[in-house]
């Protein structure tokens, strides 16, 4: 269906494609993985031919219709949800509309000198849109809402009055209703819950024609996608399976080359010294100048490609009580949102809890009492002696300074420490070489994020209290936070929609229901298999 043979690409100094070639074919569902920068979305501008290749060619087989969803959504303004989302699902769309206006045209008293000339339209107009399968049209745009999340009041509002990620859902929707012979979707699953990400993976496996994704989520990539497509180098490379086999099958391949080119390292220095030897000597001189020759027809061996990975060694968090922090018969209530009702819950140390829960439970407003960010209206949260809490919310990448580089800001957090430990800290999250040189204003959500964990960590709390710390974070970054976090020897207590995160690091879990908090033994793990769900939205 999508093939792109041979294309070169170059933005500048930077080299995305070298003779990169890949094809996307029916019915398949193909993950699109490589580090930031890579060239992942310029390979989906390309297939949209909103970019065209330095060298090479781009084709897609006549008549094959694609749904594009980027992180850009653009505007969305006038009409409601409803009517926002089934504009893009086609040709039906439009005769809907058309459809619209001929009954209120038949309704016009206006319009009466037109009544034969518009019921006769109209007669051609509902055929086709039967035919199209309209009149299930409403129902399955309703049913892909509800799927992503938004409650019936929100469908019929107005599409403008919502935020940028509720906007996301709708520019998503819109790909799903259209149905098209094969969609290109980057990050699907940013600004989606727990419970629509599940709904959408559902989706995309019954999905019949064929997809191209990236995606930060690990479990979501392992249970959609059945091939991966690697950027690598400016290369392209296809792995049958899933993301859990790909690392498995890239991990083996560069164990294997990194052999090779051992073997042939160990060669060319026996060789060289040879030569070295003996290429004063004139009874030699015969072997030498055919060992050169030898040399110089071998091909080469590169050793494996490795994405800077810098490891850092955290301090050890000092210890604190027993008792970590108390929530004492808290009421909470926002207007006539009443969120608890004499709540208790204990947090004890090394209990690592995460908090489940709809849209809407409170998860949020328990973390941010903990923190002391919001108060109970009645009842107490107390904090344990000798307790140094870290506290990371989605606002506290606003509270950085716009004006200072990477550097400054890890510098003036951290007056006294060695310029090489700053420079391991960086790496650590991501900041490697010039990274660092980088101005706060211009970072992406994932960098901010990643700044604002390389803070907190560094001289580290014995309590973090963790509000979607994985937002924004591509997989590489998950996987170091996950690595740092599993070997934190204080207390956690956090929220997130990212499965493997929630299966790595919680010991205990916290389901906020309409009843009232149900604590579960065992982490995320364990809650699936006594719940028998991913999610407390799920039945």
């Amino acid at each position: 269906m999508i093939r792109l043979d041979n294309i070169s690409l170059q933005h500048g100094q930077q080299i995305l494609f070298i003779d990169a070639s890949a094809a996307l074919h029916k019915g398949e569902k193909v993950g699109l993985v490589g580090p930031n920068g890579s060239g992942k979305t310029t390979l989906f501008r390309c297939v949209m031919k909103e970019e065209t290749p330095d060298e090479g060619q781009v084709s897609v087989d006549r008549g094959v219709t694609i749904g594009y969803f980027r992180q850009d959504v653009g505007d969305m303004e006038g009409r409601t949800v409803l009517e926002e989302t089934m504009d893009g699902a086609g040709p039906v769309a439009k005769i809907a509309t058309e459809l619209k206006q001929l009954e209120h045209a038949l309704a016009d008293p206006d319009q009466a000198d037109n009544m034969d000339k518009n019921i006769e339209r109209f007669g051609e107009v509902q055929a086709r849109f039967d035919e199209l399968g309209g009149y299930a049209l409403e129902g399955r745009c309703r049913e892909i809402l509800a799927g992503l999340g938004f409650r019936e009041a929100m469908v019929d509002g107005d599409v403008g009055a919502l935020s940028g990620g509720w906007k996301m859902r709708v520019a998503l929707a819109r790909i799903l209703l259209m149905k098209p012979d094969a969609m290109l979707l980057d990050e699907p699953t940013n600004h989606l819950d727990l419970e629509s990400m599940i709904w959408l993976e559902t989706f995309l496996k019954g999905y019949e024609g064929a997809l191209l994704m990236t995606c930060h989520d690990r479990e979501f990539l392992n249970r959609v996608c059945g091939q991966i497509l690697e950027i690598d180098g400016g290369e392209l490379t296809t792995y049958s399976g899933n993301y859990e086999y790909y690392v498995q099958q890239r991990g083996i391949a560069d164990e294997q080359q990194q052999a090779t080119f051992e073997r042939q390292q160990a060669m060319l220095k026996k060789e060289i010294a040879f030569i070295e030897r003996f290429k004063a000597r004139a009874s030699h001189a015969a072997q030498v100048q055919s060992r050169v020759k030898k040399l110089e027809k071998i091909d080469r061996v590169e050793p494996p490609r490795r994405n800077e990975k810098v490891s850092f060694e955290f301090k050890v968090a000092p210890r604190s009580g027993e008792d970590v922090a108390k929530v004492a018969g808290v009421n909470k209530a926002y207007g006539e949102l009443v969120i608890y009702k004499n709540f208790d819950f204990l947090l004890r140390r090394k209990e690592r809890w995460a908090v489940m829960g709809v849209n809407g439970a409170g998860k949020s407003t328990l973390l941010k009492m903990i923190a002391g960010e919001t108060r109970p209206d009645t009842g107490a949260v107390v904090i344990g002696g000798s307790t140094k809490m870290g506290y990371f919310a989605q606002h506290a990448m606003d509270l950085l300074d716009g004006q200072k580089t990477v550097w400054q800001t890890l510098i003036d957090a951290f007056p006294r420490t060695s310029e090489g430990q700053m420079r391991s800290l960086a790496g650590c999250f991501g900041f490697v070489k010039d990274e660092v040189d980088k101005i706060v204003r211009v970072l992406s959500g994932g960098e901010k994020a990643r700044l604002v964990m390389a803070l907190m960590l560094f001289d580290p709390p014995n309590l973090l209290v963790l509000d979607e710390p994985t937002n924004h974070l591509d997989l590489a970054t998950k996987e170091m936070l996950i690595d740092a976090l599993r070997s934190f020897e204080g207390s956690m207590i956090f929220v997130s929609h990212d499965r493997h995160f929630l299966a790595e690091l919680s010991n205990r879990v916290l389901e906020l229901t309409p009843a009232g908090p149900v604590p579960y033994g065992g982490g995320y793990t364990e809650y699936v298999a006594r719940t028998g769900r991913e999610a407390p939205g799920l039945h």
